[in-house]
Formats: structure tokens, C-alpha cells, sequence
């Protein structure tokens, strides 16, 4: 029987954020366990640090407007792209998926939900599709973690302490763990293979479990959400130099009123952040723990991932769709059959996840994509999968670009023809901005004609018009707090 496939995803999960990455304030076991067992990608990166477009690349392999035709959190997959899920329930596997898909359009209630190639799915996109199709909560079929809540007595208080789904205030959860959101998308995951035991157990499965935390709100369930102590905790990076940093995050943080936030309130949100990710991690040791039991495990690759990171008040921002390490690079892990305990630093990026997955399972992808495989390396190869790696975000005026070597990064960004310039190999925090430093300029002359050369093979010509880079003046400072953009709810 051809190997299963379980893939992991975290929302808005640091690159950083796990104790094998040597991060030693946070606990990670499980997914410490799973790093040793397999390969850790040091240098792995999403190429679009927003949700949508980020996981239309997962399972696609192509860049975000190479197959939503935006860098915006509004992209949808043409019917024509093939799909990993797609393209695996087509050559035999039972596909699930549970969780945060955030494919779109979402549907109403009795419509054909958007799961591109899952057949079986039990969702929870924190209320978005229940704002868009009914804002009172209460039609049912809309979103499955909602109806559950209904069914066990707890509907309604997943938002109950008041906090918006962007809003970095910290809290704690009104819900017990097994009825929060990750802990529902564990228990969901464990049942598919459950279930699949029971009707096909000699089909291989491709099983997406994909948790929507740590994203904001920041609201880990007892005692997970005292877990840290906020005392104990690294300050956030702060910037060594006056020079501009990425103005459409300076715009973003007035928005939202991240600028009033205490040193003290900081190191408190970083704590239920921290407290979120153990306690996701104790649900992926569930399911791994499941997979070991039903037998499982050994003719299983699990890939665990992130769709972006979060900034965690690294230069006063929060969030991501920016392309500091904080917002840009993301865990990937992979373990399974034939894949020996390494860590590799090769410059990587989640385009890579279905050309890899197909190849590891024999399953050629019937068109062009944008990744690449990473099975020789998995098996032992040392070879150099690239040398450099291209991400942007958003649409203009307030798009941003960057090219990331293992020695050196460069960000653009259209707002005021920003440029930024980091030296990582001395300055692994992006602490100083050295784009005019003259021992630095043949570097970025280099970096800045790759992005160029690379915008107009990729097909991008419309964000960076005429062969040159496009700007865009910096609208005035002085924005106004925005409560619209925190996303409270009552649900």
C-alpha cells in the first residue's frame, strides 16, 4: 500500500517558536519528537505572509498570482490548477480534512462547500463564513465547530471574553480545552482515522489537520494561558538604526493601537502565544499518538508547517504580511518512511510542500509549478535546491518584495520606495538596516537586479511596471485607530 500522508498546519506559527529550533523559553515536545524523527528546515519560508494566498500555495505548488491571481487575502483557485488533494483522491487516497482550510468562495448553507479535492471535511474558519452568510450565528451547516459548540453547551463562548480575531489583547480561553478550537480540530482528525480503519483500511489517506492557532485572538485555555511567565520572556526586537522599516506596518500598527501597548502587555501577549503553541503541540501528540496505535505511523509521512509567522511586537508590529524572520518564516518538518533524523538550511518555501508530496508518493502533477521536490534531499541528497528565495505581499500601493540567501536579505517595499538591507550571517534579528552601508553595495545591487530579473520571468510585470521597481508616496502618519479592524464578534 502506497504511504499515508498527514499534514500539519498551524496558523500564524514563528519559525522560531519551537524548543528544536532552539527557542528555550517555549515547551514543544511533541513536535520536538517529530523534528528528531525526520528533517527540520532551518530556512523555510512562505512566499505570501497572509493566510489565503499562502495555503492556495500549499496545495498547489505555484505562486499566489500564478493561482489566485492576487497577493490579497481574496484569491480563489481556478477549477483548472490542479490540487493536491485533488490530484491524490484521484490516484486512490481517502482525503480529510479538518479545521481552518480558508479556501474561498465560501458557501451558504446546503451549498457545495470549497474543499478542492477533500471528500470528507469538518470545518472551522473562525466565524468567517458565518459573518459572511448569516451574522446572527444561528443557521446551522455553516461552520462544524460552531454546531459542535451547540451540542456540548458551550455555543457562543468561544468569543466570549470579548476579544476580536485581530486583536492581540491577551486572554484567557472561556472554554475548556477539549472544546476549544485546536482541541476540536485533534479530536476531529482522530475520528477520520477512526473512521477510516472501520470502512477502507487498505486505501492510503491524506489527512490535513489544520489548526487556526496561535493566530490572535491570544487566548489559550487554563492552565495554558499561565503556563509562561510574561517576567521570564525575551523583550521583542527593537530596531538599532532611524531608517524606515516597512511603512505599511507603521500604517497597520497606528490601526490598530499597537503603539499604546505597555512594554509589560507585550510580554503578556508573548506568554498566551507561547501558551497557544503548547497546547497545540499536546494535540498534534495526540494524533500522533492515534496514528501509533491504529498502526499506522510507521508507513506515514507527517509534514508539519506554518502558513506564515507573527511578528509578536518585533519592531512594534504585530500580525505578519511583512518580511521580517517574525511574519516570513515558517516551521516545516517532514518525517516518514526513509527520511533519516537531519536538519538541512537549504532555502526552502511551501511552493515546495505538493511537488514534494506527489513525488515522495509517485504521483506526477499534470502541470507547470513553481516549487520544487524535495525527495532527494529527504533521502540524504546535499544538494542546493536554491539560491535565493523570492516572497512578496499585497497589492499596490502597499505591496512589499523580498529576496532571502542564507547570508543576506532585501526587502522593497512600493510605499515611498522603501528599501531595507540586512546582513544575517551578523545580524541573524534584522536589528539594522545597512542599505546604505558602502561595504554593502555590491550586495545590494546584486539582490536588487535579482528581484527585478526575477519579477519579469515570474510573469509579475503589473506590480513591478516597466522594468523598474513601482513607488507609491506614503500616505500622512497621523492614522487614526480603527476599532473595525480588532474583528470583534459575538461568536
Amino acid at each position: 500500500m502506497k504511504p499515508n500522508i498527514v499534514l500539519i498546519v498551524a496558523d500564524q506559527f514563528r519559525g522560531d517558536s519551537l524548543a528544536c529550533d532552539g527557542n528555550q523559553e517555549i515547551k514543544t515536545p511533541h513536535y520536538d519528537a517529530l523534528a528528531a524523527r525526520g528533517m527540520r528546515f532551518s530556512n523555510a519560508f512562505t512566499p505570501c505572509p497572509i493566510c489565503v494566498p499562502a495555503r492556495a500555495t500549499m496545495i498547489t505548488g505555484r505562486y499566489p498570482h500564478n493561482c489566485t491571481g492576487t497577493k490579497n487575502n481574496c484569491g480563489r483557485i481556478p477549477p483548472e490548477i490542479p490540487k493536491l488533494p485533488e490530484l491524490l483522491a484521484q490516484n486512490g487516497y481517502r482525503t480529510y480534512a479538518s479545521g481552518k482550510l480558508h479556501y474561498l468562495p465560501y458557501k451558504g448553507p446546503g451549498e457545495e462547500r470549497t474543499l478542492h479535492g477533500f471528500q470528507e471535511a469538518k470545518l472551522a474558519e473562525s466565524g468567517r463564513i458565518i459573518s459572511q452568510h448569516d451574522k446572527s450565528g444561528k443557521t446551522p451547516g455553516l461552520e462544524d465547530y460552531f454546531d459542535y459548540l451547540e451540542t456540548v453547551g458551550w455555543g457562543g463562548y468561544t468569543r466570549a471574553h470579548g476579544i476580536g480575531n485581530n486583536d492581540i489583547h491577551p486572554a484567557a480561553s472561556p472554554l475548556p480545552g477539549e472544546h476549544t478550537v485546536d482541541g476540536w480540530v485533534a479530536t476531529e482528525a482522530i475520528n477520520f482515522l477512526d473512521q477510516h480503519q472501520q470502512n477502507s483500511p487498505d486505501q492510503p489517506f491524506f489527512l490535513k489537520a489544520s489548526f487556526p492557532k496561535p493566530h490572535a485572538p491570544f487566548d489559550p485555555p487554563r492552565p495554558y494561558d499561565s503556563m509562561y511567565s510574561p517576567r521570564d520572556l525575551k523583550e521583542p526586537h527593537k530596531s538599532q538604526d532611524e531608517r524606515p522599516r516597512t511603512p505599511g506596518k507603521q500604517i497597520e500598527q497606528k490601526k490598530h493601537g499597537w503603539d499604546y501597548l505597555s512594554p509589560q502587555a507585550q510580554q503578556v501577549i508573548k506568554s498566551h502565544y507561547y501558551g497557544l503553541i503548547s497546547f497545540q503541540d499536546q494535540q498534534v501528540g495526540r494524533l500522533i499518538e492515534h496514528l501509533e496505535k491504529i498502526g499506522a505511523l510507521n508507513n506515514t509521512y507527517i509534514i508539519f508547517v506554518g502558513d506564515h509567522g507573527e511578528q509578536l511586537g518585533d519592531f512594534g508590529y504585530y500580525f505578519k504580511s511583512c518580511m521580517y524572520e517574525g511574519s516570513i518564516r515558517v516551521p516545516f518538518l517532514v518525517s516518514g518512511p526513509g527520511i533519516q533524523p537531519q536538519v538541512s538550511n537549504e532555502l526552502v518555501g511551501l511552493e515546495d510542500l505538493t511537488p514534494t508530496i506527489a513525488d515522495l508518493v509517485s504521483i506526477p502533477i499534470p502541470a507547470a509549478v513553481d516549487g520544487k521536490s524535495l525527495k532527494e534531499l529527504l533521502h540524504g541528497s546535499h544538494e542546493t535546491v536554491r539560491d535565493a528565495y523570492y516572497a512578496y505581499c499585497l497589492e499596490s500601493p502597499q505591496q512589499t518584495y523580498m529576496v532571502r540567501t542564507k547570508s543576506h536579505k532585501y526587502i522593497y517595499n512600493e510605499l515611498g520606495g522603501t528599501e531595507e538591507l540586512y546582513q544575517l550571517e551578523t545580524d541573524p534579528n534584522e536589528l539594522s538596516n545597512r542599505i546604505h552601508d558602502p561595504a554593502l553595495q555590491d550586495s545590494y545591487q546584486q539582490l536588487r537586479s535579482a528581484l527585478i530579473n526575477w519579477a519579469q520571468t515570474h510573469d509579475d510585470p503589473v506590480r513591478l511596471p516597466n522594468g523598474e521597481l513601482a513607488q507609491s508616496p506614503i500616505p500622512p502618519e497621523a492614522v487614526a485607530f480603527d476599532a473595525n479592524v480588532m474583528g470583534w464578534r459575538h461568536y
